[in-house]
């Protein structure tokens, strides 16, 4: 199906979640599908429509706005993250049940699920063994649509996304603030993979995802965090943050960092390569990064 296919008689394709990586997806879809996105914030419509998307206001926080998406499409991106408290995903509850029957969707989860795998390096079979309420929301999202696609004889590709960099996604502010990172005898591995890159993974899932699957979404660098830190720092010319050992450094920031820092895994990209056909743009963070240093880029 090409771009002149008249939009009426293209597939519907409908996101929800539609923020920095929708909005990279849209330009990778657009052609081939209707698009219909939610938003919850009105004020983002003529944003969306200038973007090749049907805005369509609607919060999955309250279960009767989303009546008038039962079955408007059998392709959907699911990029929205849960509520913030609790360890059941209600979104996802509330989303399943107004899609409709033998339906195709990709899932952008989170590679939080594992919680700390001492800096082994791990695939996709690796059981979940999620260290806090906002991984064991994932997990639960994860279940409840793996059990939807089974009932309604739908397809679900889960993409397990570590941390999002891009131009404007970089840790520019905690540099400034001079947050202090680990030392390397405490530090602990972290996963990455550009914005740019996870836009191509999730168009690319929705049509070659494996039924039930679970895909690393990461790029190929294997680096600990306080080293990402001074990548960015060199990169931009600032100071590099100081190093502390763990006690102290837990009485520096704030608890969601803290258990950032308090898991070390290493993820295997070789499922995206050889099942989803993936080509990264971006395989190597730090070339990547040194490249928007380079260009000057100035990011909030």
């Amino acid at each position: 199906m090409n771009s002149s296919t008249p939009k009426l008689r293209r597939p519907r394709l409908l996101i929800l979640g539609c923020g920095d990586v929708g909005m990279r997806v849209l330009p990778l879809l657009r052609a081939r599908f209707r698009v219909f996105a939610v938003t919850s914030a009105p004020q983002r419509c003529a944003e969306l429509r200038a973007a090749g998307a049907v805005p369509i206001v609607a919060d999955l926080d309250y279960p009767a706005s989303l009546r008038r998406l039962t079955g408007l499409a059998r392709h959907v991106l699911h990029l929205a993250p849960p509520q913030p408290d609790g360890v059941l995903d209600r979104r996802t509850r509330n989303l399943c049940a107004v899609l409709p029957a033998n339906a195709r969707m990709v899932y952008v989860s989170t590679s939080g699920v594992y919680g700390d795998c001492g800096g082994v390096l791990i695939d996709e079979t690796r059981t979940v063994a999620p260290h806090n309420a906002r991984a064991q929301r994932r997990v639960d999202a994860e279940r409840v649509l793996r059990a939807w696609a089974r009932r309604s004889g739908s397809s679900v590709a889960l993409l397990r996304v570590p941390g999002i960099y891009a131009r404007e996604r970089l840790p520019l502010k905690r540099l400034e603030q001079g947050t202090p990172a680990l030392l390397a005898q405490d530090d602990v591995y972290t996963n990455h993979i550009h914005a740019d890159d996870l836009a191509n993974i999730v168009a690319l899932a929705l049509f070659r995802g494996l039924p039930g699957r679970i895909y690393h979404a990461v790029d190929d660098t294997h680096m600990l965090m306080a080293d990402y830190f001074d990548t960015v720092a060199d990169a931009f010319g600032m100071p590099r943050p100081p190093r502390l050992a763990r006690a102290p450094l837990a009485e520096r920031v704030s608890p969601m960092l803290l258990s950032f820092m308090s898991e070390s895994r290493r993820m295997s990209n070789a499922r995206i390569k050889g099942e989803l056909g993936v080509r990264l743009r971006f395989p190597e963070l730090a070339s990547a990064v040194a490249a928007m240093g380079r260009a000057g880029v100035l990011v909030e």
